[in-house]
Order: C-alpha cells, then sequence, then structure tokens
C-alpha cells in the first residue's frame, strides 16, 4: 500500500461477498458495481468471490469486473479457499460483507492470511444488531465478532457504530455510505412502459410493508384513476394489490434510469429496523436523484444529513402527506428533482465514496502500526 500526495494508489483488493454478479433481490450489487468502477479509475484492483447460487445465476446481469479486476465464481468453499489463497497472499485490503453465504469461513481465512487490512464491511447493521438483540443467529459473523478485524465498516452511521463496538467488539468503525455511478443513473427520456404517478422500486421486505401500504398501497386506492408502478423480487398474492398498481418482478439496473425518470414521484421507503437505527440512505435514493428523480421518502433520524427535506426530497409520514405530495405541480416536483441531482452529485457518487474509503483505510493502517508499535515496546 503506497501513501501518495492526495491519496493511496495501487491497493490490492480481495472481497468476498454476497453478489456482485446479480442484482436479483439484493442491493449489494449496485452499490459494488460502482464502488469497484471508482476504485478501478484511481488505479486499485479488485478481486471479488462470490458463490455461485442458484437465483443468482437466473438472474445475473454481470459477468466481469471494470478494468483490471476480477469476478471469481465458486460453487463451494473448497473451491473458493482454492482460488482465494493466491490473491490474497498478495492483498492490501481483505473484505469479508455481511450476507456473505461464507462468511465465517471467509472470515478465518482473511485473518489467518498476510493481508494487509482485514476489515469487515457491514451493509445491513440494523438488521446485523436486530438479530443479535431478538437472540437470533448471525450466519455471517463467528463466535468472537468482529474483535479480530482491524476496521469494521457499516453502511449506517449514528447508534450502529455503538453497537458494531458493544455487541460484536470491533475495534475501530467508520461508516461508509451507499453512493451512485452517475454513469449509470442519470436523466433519460420518458419511457412509455414506465409512465406513471408513484413509483416504488424496492425487494419485498416484511418490515417494510407497513409504511409501503400507508405511502403507496393507500393512496393508489384512494387515486383510482392513476397510475402506481411498483417493481421488485418476492412479492406475491398476499400483497394488498390495488387495480391501478402494476407489478414489474424484476427491473434489470440498466432500466432503473427510464423507471426512475419516467413517473412523477419515486418513492423511497426505509426498512423498520433502519429507521430506528437512523443514517440509512439507501442505495436506492442516491439511484433516483441521480436520475433527477423527484423523491417521497418515510422519516428517519439523520435524512436531514444527507438531503435538505422540502427542497431536496418530500417527507411523508402517513397517507394524507403522500397524497399532498402527489398533488404537488410538475414545476415544483422538477425543481425538486433538480437539487437532489445537484446535491447527489456532489456528495454520494461512488467516485467520493472511492476517495473517502481511501482516506478510512489509511487511517486504518496508521492505527494499526501505531498499536502494533506499542505492543512491541
Amino acid at each position: 500500500m503506497r501513501q501518495l500526495y492526495g491519496g493511496i494508489s495501487g491497493m490490492r483488493f480481495v472481497i468476498f461477498g454476497l453478489s456482485i454478479s446479480s442484482s436479483w433481490g439484493n442491493g449489494h450489487a449496485t452499490l459494488w458495481r460502482g464502488l469497484c468502477a471508482a476504485l478501478a479509475q484511481r488505479g486499485h484492483r479488485v478481486v471479488f468471490l462470490e458463490r455461485d447460487l442458484p437465483f443468482y445465476a437466473r438472474n445475473r446481469d454481470l459477468v466481469e469486473l471494470p478494468a483490471n479486476g476480477k469476478l471469481i465464481m465458486y460453487r463451494d468453499w473448497p473451491e473458493a479457499r482454492h482460488a482465494a489463497a493466491p490473491e490474497l497472499a498478495g492483498a492490501d485490503v481483505a473484505v469479508v460483507t455481511s450476507y456473505c453465504p461464507d462468511g465465517i469461513a471467509a472470515t478465518e481465512m482473511i485473518l489467518e492470511s498476510a493481508a494487509r487490512l482485514k476489515v469487515f464491511y457491514d451493509l445491513d447493521t440494523p438488521v446485523t444488531l436486530a438479530r443479535l438483540e431478538d437472540g437470533l443467529p448471525v450466519d455471517y459473523i463467528g463466535p468472537r465478532g468482529l474483535a479480530d478485524f482491524d476496521l469494521v465498516l457499516s453502511y449506517t452511521g449514528g447508534h450502529s457504530l455503538d453497537g458494531l463496538q458493544r455487541r460484536l467488539g470491533a475495534r475501530r468503525v467508520a461508516p461508509l455510505y451507499g453512493s451512485v455511478d452517475p454513469e449509470v443513473h442519470k436523466p433519460v427520456p420518458v419511457d412509455r412502459r414506465y409512465r406513471g404517478d408513484l413509483g416504488y422500486l424496492g425487494t419485498y421486505a416484511a418490515d417494510r410493508q407497513d409504511s409501503l401500504r400507508d405511502l403507496f398501497v393507500e393512496p393508489a386506492r384512494r387515486l383510482p384513476l392513476s397510475k402506481f408502478l411498483l417493481a421488485g423480487s418476492m412479492y406475491d398474492s398476499s400483497f394488498p394489490w390495488q387495480p391501478n398498481i402494476f407489478f414489474i418482478d424484476h427491473l434489470a439496473p440498466a432500466d432503473h434510469p427510464a423507471f426512475y425518470c419516467s413517473t412523477r414521484l419515486t418513492l423511497n421507503v426505509t426498512r423498520r429496523s433502519m429507521a430506528a437505527t437512523g443514517y440509512c440512505p439507501s442505495g436506492r435514493l442516491f439511484e433516483a436523484t441521480a436520475c433527477g428523480a423527484p423523491v417521497l421518502s418515510d422519516y428517519w433520524v439523520g435524512l436531514d444529513q444527507f438531503f435538505e427535506p422540502g427542497s431536496e426530497i418530500l417527507l411523508a409520514g402517513d397517507t394524507e402527506e403522500a397524497m399532498a405530495a402527489l398533488d404537488r405541480s410538475p414545476e415544483e416536483l422538477a425543481r425538486i428533482g433538480r437539487s437532489a441531482r445537484e446535491h447527489t452529485l456532489a456528495r454520494h457518487t461512488a467516485a467520493i465514496r472511492a476517495l473517502e474509503l481511501e482516506r478510512i483505510l489509511q487511517q486504518a493502517w496508521d492505527w494499526r502500526t501505531e498499536s502494533v508499535a506499542l505492543e512491541s515496546t
């Protein structure tokens, strides 16, 4: 790892993650694609190891990483271990993420490796902490928690960072929020397939359904002449469908910009555990705003640290407030969308997150070096 003026150059990353090859049913893929592209632009090399799971294989929309990156698909852990060993031998940064199907085995391998920095990235921190609170197993974290990692990154900030230290023994924590690749997500012409009044793009999650009912389903029921679009996986007949809710089972990332740009308003709904901890901007939020789409969101603590309510984003806590947002003029909504896009491009792109990651990693390396020096005296 070489320290240069203004940043770190030529780092080699090895990442064990959930999926980067398929965006079906998970938000990890889009985030990693943008971040890997940004890291490659800055001269770094990323090797991403992903278990070849059937449901992702059926919905694969990426087969290789940008620049000199490498995607390794493996069938079982022995195959992964064999493929990862030479990569880890020369790694500067080795990462395990939440929901990695082989998270515990990957952790053991990383901690035993010669990788210079050993990192855990929890892309689902509030869910992780909620499971611990309820006494449920966390399949991607071993019995020693996170105490042996040099650095723990969290997709959410606020009290989540305290929880990672208190409940899982993380020694050094830092937030690395979601981001967007503006080369992928940008304003595009309206697509008649996705034309509507309110659009929602998100995988089914039980703890989002109360908010989705209040902010999406009930407005659809009250506005039978308006068109509502829902795109996402794992919805079934138990969902409270209305005649004017049109469903798209799986929307490929390439079609996300057209979806965002073709409805008058885009809805963002936060999982209950994430809303409770706050500081939890979803990747979809940055995607939509990068496309210049006006966004209506539920509220969570810290949201105003990312967007200015009223001028860059609209908020709703109940059906009446959602209806009021839908009643805004096209001119007002367009103005909000433009302001949000400007803010996102200035603060929340993958390129900006890559710079932040370099800074966090350098600080972690300095901290580790100082700790080793102190232990040896």
